[in-house]
């Protein structure tokens, strides 16, 4: 059986949905349509039930309580209300955030935001690997401090934050914290409740679920977290977002999480091998390099750099091939560099020639290998054109 081309491996701007959660989502659209809020018939009562079911899965699947998990249109979304919905609800009139440099678009624009007046905001800085010093952590809290936001794993590079060790940070300080999870939850283990988080966003189209449903966890004790609406009417939500509720989007994402709690152990093995056996082959080639910590990483991710290579020749050349993305769906659409590689020091042409290959629940051992012969064979084609 031949390969479908071009070859997926974009997983990190978004997964493919699961057939097993198209299926869980097709009765909503049809036979079972009721809104959820409607509770006065079969119709509604049907779909409060799906909910109530999804949020279980959901909530299962990153160690919370249903009644902590807040529906939104997607983790952008999820990440405004967290921000935004923290800072309005506290009533102090000098306010500190401190976030991390290379955080999703989502994050950085929605401080950029908050800094009009409401907030102050430090920008934390990475290393050349793109970790962070815990220390900086500590030495950014100040008096006005209340939220700390780093997230989870990069989008871009892959690499993981130590979210249990900055959590603990900022519970010493009675600092609220923040984690954008969207590319971690599914794909490795969180646990809001034993890495004391308060505050998690996540998406459904992440994790081989449908677009445009997503979900912000709000602790509710130790410490009870308060936010103020960003979408007011109806009262939905818990007050916290108000709007009709996706049913089947809803029903999709609490399939897809409940996949992920079953498959996630043996799926992230397997895919951490056949990224390894990627990596590997590319980087016998001359110049070819990982950027980003290669330990502390998502299982399915990497980051490559073709030192000397015409970046925009590589990805039109290939095109046909393979899908792979320059940097985040987010900024692909801009011809600036990448922001995540310039904060770890890297060169704007060495920028220009990284890109991004993140592999799936449907990507194969034959989609790597693939998709090495078609890169080996045009850097190898571009290096005999520098020769002469």
């Amino acid at each position: 059986m031949s390969l479908r081309l071009p070859v997926y491996l974009d997983n990190n701007a978004t997964t493919p949905m699961d057939p097993r959660v198209l299926e869980e989502m097709l009765p909503y659209f049809i036979e079972k349509f009721g809104n959820a809020a409607s509770r006065t018939h079969s119709y509604g009562w049907e779909a409060e039930e799906a909910v109530d079911i999804a949020r279980e899965q959901i909530a299962s699947l990153i160690g919370a309580h249903p009644n902590e998990i807040v529906f939104t249109s997607g983790a952008t979304e999820a990440v405004n209300l967290a921000i935004k919905g923290v800072l309005e609800n506290d009533p102090r009139h000098q306010k500190h955030v401190i976030t991390v440099c290379t955080e999703h678009k989502a994050v950085l624009d929605s401080c950029k935001h908050v800094e009009n007046g409401q907030a102050t905001v430090t920008y934390l800085p990475v290393r050349n690997d793109g970790t962070i010093e815990l220390q900086n952590v500590e030495n950014a809290i100040t008096e006005e401090t209340i939220l700390i936001s780093v997230m989870y794993a990069n989008n871009e590079t892959g690499v993981i934050y130590p979210i249990r060790e900055i959590a603990s940070i900022a519970r010493r300080h009675n600092i609220l914290f923040m984690t954008d999870a969207t590319q971690a939850v599914g794909k490795i283990p969180v646990n809001v409740q034993d890495e004391g988080i308060d505050l998690l966003t996540l998406s459904a189209h992440k994790l081989y679920g449908p677009k445009g449903i997503g979900a912000l966890f709000v602790r509710k004790k130790s410490p009870a977290v308060h936010l103020t609406a960003q979408i007011d009417g109806g009262g939905h939500e818990r007050n916290m977002r108000s709007g009709t509720l996706n049913v089947p989007g809803i029903a999709g994402f609490g399939k897809a999480c409940e996949l992920c709690m079953e498959e996630m152990e043996s799926e992230s093995e397997r895919l951490r091998k056949i990224r390894d056996i990627f990596e590997s082959a590319l980087m016998e080639l001359e110049g070819v390099s990982v950027n980003g910590n290669m330990g502390l990483r998502l299982p399915h991710t990497t980051n490559i750099a073709f030192q000397g290579i015409d970046g925009e020749k590589l990805i039109f050349e290939a095109g046909n091939d393979i899908a792979f993305s320059r940097s985040s769906a987010c900024t692909s659409a801009t011809l600036e560099p990448s922001y995540v590689l310039k904060a770890m020091g890297m060169s704007d042409e060495a920028i220009h020639t990284s890109f991004r290959f993140s592999f799936g629940r449907f990507s194969t051992e034959e989609h790597a290998l693939h998709s090495v012969k078609v890169l080996s064979r045009i850097v190898n084609a571009h290096r005999s054109e520098r020769v002469f």
